[in-house]
């Protein structure tokens, strides 16, 4: 990697130019991502893009008027001091404020690189217009809010809002509560029924991990294996298969910890205080996200929880 400080005038230009070429893909990429499911936002960096576009023009014609057609390929991986960029194919899908937040950190790296250029470049042609494109980035920012609001009026940015929130609900909410209400609720059985078994808090806490452990790869695998995604929008199917997954063994665990306890009865205790928030937990998650009305939720899981914690007890007891 060559330091900043050594390139010369034609060189800081070529990398100038790189620069704005792949800040235009990116903005590029950004608006395609978010075309279908935040077209006002996907517009704001259409606009980002286009003026992206006009100073790699800019740059281009004076590249040529100084120093011919032939531009040498300098990239920022070439150069040391630039922060480095994960390709946008690979943080799909994207999310918008993520990608404004992105945004705006491009917009000030930009800045500084012109600012640095324009301090040690002689040429006083070159200097004006890395001086100009300098002042344009620090104007960016204010260009972004000038394009968000007339793009994203309260109405639209409400709709945005409601389609990220849809968006949470599908690829992190759904399958996390399903793993949240698959772990809480099918361990319970195997491990009160070894508790009841043996009246030692060890043996059930061993069933309880392995349970907990086992149904947390088992479900993972299920959800990462039952779509994947590109038609029904519920993110990479690893992603959704790791919530999952985790959940369902942090699910299984919670009631299964308080069994570290040496003493049983006081074990018992905590771990029904700990099923119970569990499945109150469980219930305000389908309330919430889920548009379940409270009642019919806790009717629903505490149902489904009673039957399969009076399982456990009566097998552990027979």
């Amino acid at each position: 990697m060559r330091k900043f400080g050594s390139l010369s005038e034609r060189e800081v230009l070529a990398l100038a130019i790189s620069l704005e070429e792949e800040d235009e893909r990116i903005y590029a990429d950004y608006a395609e991502g978010l075309r279908a499911d935040f077209p006002a936002s996907a517009a704001v960096f259409d606009g980002m893009r286009a003026e992206e576009s006009d100073h790699r023009a800019r740059l281009l014609a004076l590249y040529r008027q100084r120093f011919g057609d032939h531009i040498p390929l300098i990239r920022r991986q070439d150069v040391r001091g630039f922060v480095r960029r994960r390709p946008t194919w690979l943080v799909q899908p994207l999310g918008v404020e993520a990608v404004r937040k992105q945004a705006a950190a491009m917009e000030v790296e930009s800045r500084t690189f012109y600012e640095r250029a324009a301090a040690r470049t002689e040429d006083a042609g070159i200097r004006q217009l890395l001086d100009d494109l300098a002042q344009q980035e620090r104007s960016h920012e204010q260009r972004a809010e000038a394009l968000e609001q007339e793009k994203l009026r309260p109405d639209v940015r409400r709709e945005e809002e409601e389609a990220r929130r849809r968006l949470f609900v599908l690829q992190v909410v759904q399958p996390g509560l399903a793993g949240l209400m698959d772990g809480s609720v099918s361990t319970l059985a195997p491990v009160f029924a070894a508790a009841f078994a043996t009246h030692r808090s060890w043996d059930a806490f061993v069933v309880g991990l392995a349970a907990s452990i086992g149904a947390g790869i088992s479900m993972g695998f299920a959800e990462a294996l039952s779509d994947d995604g590109s038609l029904t929008g519920r993110g990479h199917p690893w992603a959704r298969g790791l919530v999952c997954g985790v959940m369902t063994a942090l699910g299984g665990i919670g009631h299964t910890l308080p069994f570290l306890v040496p003493d049983f009865r006081a074990a018992m205790a905590a771990a029904v205080v700990v099923v119970i928030v569990e499945l109150g937990t469980i219930t305000w998650i389908r309330h919430k996200y889920m548009d379940t009305p409270p009642v019919s939720a806790a009717i629903q899981v505490g149902l489904g929880g009673a039957l399969v914690f009076a399982t456990g007890v009566l097998i552990g007891s027979s």
